[in-house]
Order: C-alpha cells, then structure tokens, then sequence
C-alpha cells in the first residue's frame, strides 16, 4: 500500500496559465494543490526568497494582473474573489508534482 495522492490532469491542467511566454501556475492553485492557505504558501517562499529564482518564480506586475483579472469578466467570480494583491507565478521548473 502507499500513501501516494494522485491529482487528475484535467484538475491541474485548467490552472496553467501562459505568462511572460511561461506555463505557470498561480499561488493560490499551487496552495490548493498542496492544500495549505496562499498566505501561507507567500509567506514561507517571501523567507525563502533566495530559493526562487525569476525563471523559477515571479510576482505578476499591475499589467499583468489586470489583464488577468480581467479574464474574468464573465466567468465564475468566485475565482477571483478576495485577491486584491497580484498573485505569485511559479513556473513548470518550480512545480514539482505534489
């Protein structure tokens, strides 16, 4: 027996998004999947910056995030309900499976 969780494709593939000419998953998908808040997720990479490199991670500018958000114009709210802060974009080489 093994304690290995696996996470259908489809769960992780509509969280991708193509930023900067980058597949990245967004903080709070990332928190999700490992089930841990996104303020808790930030918090541990903000005292581990050193660890996240640009190519690894990067935090969307005002351009970005907007242009993100607003993707969302009609779809489900709920998505983006309470994020205020532009989130953190972690790229295919800092998300190793869970």
């Amino acid at each position: 027996m093994t304690n290995e969780i696996m996470i259908p494709d489809e769960k992780i593939t509509n969280k991708i998004y193509l930023i900067r000419e980058q597949k990245v998953m967004l903080d709070r998908n990332l928190a999700e999947l490992y089930k841990v808040e996104t303020k808790q997720l930030k918090r541990q990479v903000r005292r581990n910056i050193e660890r996240f490199p640009e190519d690894f991670m990067f935090e969307l500018n005002n351009e970005e995030f907007k242009n993100w958000r607003s993707q969302f114009g009609t779809s489900n709210l709920s998505d983006k309900m309470g994020l205020r802060y532009a989130p953190m974009a972690f790229t295919e080489q800092a998300c190793p499976e869970p």
